[in-house]
C-alpha cells in the first residue's frame, strides 16, 4: 500500500451497502459484465471517485479492444497504452471537482506485455533473445491461446506487486470472455503440459520417432510444411523453459484474485439478456469462492415512474383527454391522441420501470452492495460525466 492513503484504508470497517465503503476497502475491483452495459464507463467511474474521494493513487487498467476508455478520460486514443498515464488535475477542475487523490489509466498491450513478460522470466539472454526472434513468435503473440486474458491476469498481478497504486480497478472483456480471464493462468498452464504440444515437440527433441507417430508427421509436414513444424517446436521448447515461472506466477495470480484486498463489480443492464449473462456470472464467482462486492446497474428508468400518485394522474389525463382536447382552441382529435399518447407513454414506463424495481431486488440478494445509475440522455465523453455516473454508484 502507498503510504499516506488520505482516507478509507483497509484497516478501517467499510460503510455497509455503499460502492464508496467497499472500494475503501478493497486494493483491486474487477469490473466485468456483458457487452455493451456500460463497463468500461462504469469501471472509469468508479476509479475516478475513489482519486476523488478517498484520496492515495488509483489505477484503470483497461483489456477492452474497443479502447474507450481513452475518449472517457479525455485522453487521446494514442495517449492510453500499456505504460501507465496520470490523468491530469486540470481535467477534474474542467469538470468542477478536486481529486484528493490521483487518477492513472492504461489499457493493456498484449504484445508489449508478453515481450515484458519473456524478458523477466527467460533463463538467460540466449533463450529470450531466441524467443523474441521466434517467427511464429513475432506473428501470435498477440493472438496466442488465451494470450489476452493471460497477460491481462500477469499485468495486473505485477501492478499490484510494485505497490504503487492504492486502488486498481480492471475493466474486463464481455462477460463469457472474463470467465477465460478467470480461467487463462490454468488454461495457459494446461496448454504447456498437453499431449498435442508434446507431439509436436517430440521429433525436434530427438530424432527417434516410433513408427506409430511417423505418418503424423508425414502428414502434417505436406499440410503446414517442415519449416513452419520446426519454428512451431522451437517456440514451444523455448517458452517451456520458462513453464516453472509461469506456473507459480498463475498459482500467486489464482491467490490474489480469491484474497480479501480483490473483490468483483459486475455491470448490467435489466434487459433480458443482459441479465441472465450477469446472474451466470454472478453464480460462477460464488462458486469459486471469490468475493461477489456489487452489481452495477446501468441505465434504470427514474424512481418517478413508480410513483403511485403520478401514474393515477396520468390515468386521469387518459380518461378525460377528449374533455381536456374540447376545452383547447386547436384541433380536438388531433390534441386528444397526444394527451392520450403522452399518458399512455407514461403508464407503460411505469411498467417497465416496476419490472426492473423486481429485477433489482431478485439481484440484490447476492452482491454486498447493489448500485443503480439512471438513464442518461447522451453518453458519457468526459470528466463531468464520468463523475456524475460515478455520484449515481457511490452512495
Amino acid at each position: 500500500m502507498t503510504p499516506g492513503r488520505a482516507a478509507g484504508t483497509a484497516d478501517e470497517a467499510p460503510r455497509q451497502g455503499t460502492l464508496d465503503g467497499l472500494l475503501a476497502a478493497k486494493e483491486i475491483a474487477v469490473a466485468c459484465g456483458p457487452g455493451g452495459v456500460g463497463k468500461t464507463t462504469a469501471a472509469a467511474a468508479a476509479a475516478a471517485m475513489a482519486a476523488c474521494h478517498h484520496g492515495g493513487r488509483v489505477l484503470v487498467l483497461t483489456v477492452d479492444p474497443a479502447r474507450r476508455l481513452a475518449d472517457a478520460l479525455g485522453l487521446s486514443r494514442r495517449g492510453l497504452g500499456n505504460k501507465e498515464r496520470r490523468i491530469p488535475d486540470d481535467v477534474f477542475r474542467q469538470a468542477g471537482a478536486t481529486p484528493r487523490g490521483e487518477l492513472w489509466a492504461a489499457m493493456l498491450d498484449t504484445k508489449e506485455s508478453w515481450d515484458a513478460l519473456v524478458r523477466r522470466h527467460a533463463p538467460d539472454a540466449a533463450t529470450r533473445e531466441q524467443i523474441l526472434a521466434n517467427p511464429l513468435y513475432r506473428n501470435i503473440s498477440g493472438r496466442f491461446v488465451q494470450s489476452h486474458d493471460y497477460i491481462a491476469m500477469e499485468r495486473l498481478y505485477e501492478l499490484h506487486a510494485e505497490g504503487r497504486y492504492d486502488l486498481i480497478v480492471v475493466d474486463t472483456p464481455p462477460t463469457r470472455n472474463a470467465l477465460d480471464f478467470l480461467d487463462a493462468p490454468q488454461r495457459m498452464e494446461d496448454f504447456f503440459s498437453s499431449r498435442l504440444l508434446r507431439w509436436l515437440i517430440v521429433p525436434y527433441r530427438s530424432r527417434l520417432v516410433n513408427l506409430a507417430s511417423r505418418p503424423f508427421y508425414q502428414v502434417a509436414d505436406r499440410i503446414l510444411g517442415t519449416q513452419f513444424l520446426a519454428d512451431i517446436a522451437e517456440f514451444f521448447i523455448l517458452f517451456q523453459s520458462m513453464y516453472e515461472g509461469f506456473v507459480e506466477r498463475a498459482g500467486a495470480v489464482t491467490r490474489l484474485l480469491s484474497d480479501r484486498r480483490c473483490t468483483f463489480l459486475v455491470v448490467s443492464t435489466l434487459e433480458a439478456t443482459p441479465v441472465r449473462e450477469a446472474e451466470f456470472f454472478a453464480r460462477a464467482l460464488v462458486r469459486r469462492d471469490l468475493h461477489l462486492g456489487a452489481v452495477v446497474v446501468n441505465k434504470v428508468l427514474p424512481s418517478y415512474f413508480r410513483d403511485r400518485t403520478a401514474a393515477k394522474v396520468a390515468t386521469t389525463l387518459r380518461d378525460r383527454a377528449a374533455d381536456l382536447a374540447a376545452a383547447l382552441p386547436t384541433d380536438p382529435a388531433h390534441t386528444r391522441r397526444v394527451l392520450e399518447e403522452v399518458a399512455d407513454s407514461f403508464l407503460n414506463f411505469g411498467g417497465v420501470a416496476r419490472r426492473e424495481a423486481e429485477q433489482q431486488a431478485e439481484l440484490a440478494t447476492h452482491p454486498e452492495v447493489l448500485a443503480t445509475v439512471p438513464f442518461f440522455d447522451g453518453d458519457v465523453v468526459d470528466m463531468e460525466g464520468l463523475l456524475r455516473l460515478g455520484a449515481a454508484m457511490w452512495d
